[in-house]
């Protein structure tokens, strides 16, 4: 699998997300993709506990450990790539984690705008 060209959002060069835990479609730290990528984990979010609650809802439990996959379980504050869809639909829900821009993949442009993004960033512009 070869990844995309790193850029973030806003046109530089992409930042780590997170290594604590390792995150990532390549479990690099960062929000990399690419064709393989089925679910564009493209956007770099800081979790919270009404966004755990919410993709637990949705069957996609990140806040219990799975140690079997080396997974420890997300909590409050930790940072994660996100499917961009499924920021989408929480964002939709009202339920948006907070975005970190200078982590979150150009290509999370092709599900989410730029405004939305924005509209969560942890780092306001």
């Amino acid at each position: 699998m070869e990844k995309d060209p790193s850029f973030n959002v806003l046109g530089s060069t992409l930042q780590t997300c997170s290594t604590a835990p390792m995150t990532g479609f390549f479990r690099n730290g960062a929000c990399d993709t690419c064709a393989d990528d089925q679910g564009s984990h493209t956007v770099c979010v800081v979790v919270n506990a009404e966004f755990l609650a919410f993709s637990k809802y949705l069957g996609n439990d990140l806040s219990t450990p799975r140690p079997e996959f080396g997974f420890a379980g997300l909590k409050a504050g930790d940072s994660w790539c996100l499917c961009a869809s499924r920021f989408l639909q929480a964002h939709d829900e009202g339920c948006a984690p907070g975005v970190n821009l200078h982590g979150t993949h150009v290509r999370a442009l092709e599900i989410v705008s730029i405004a939305v993004l924005r509209q969560h960033s942890s780092d306001p512009l």
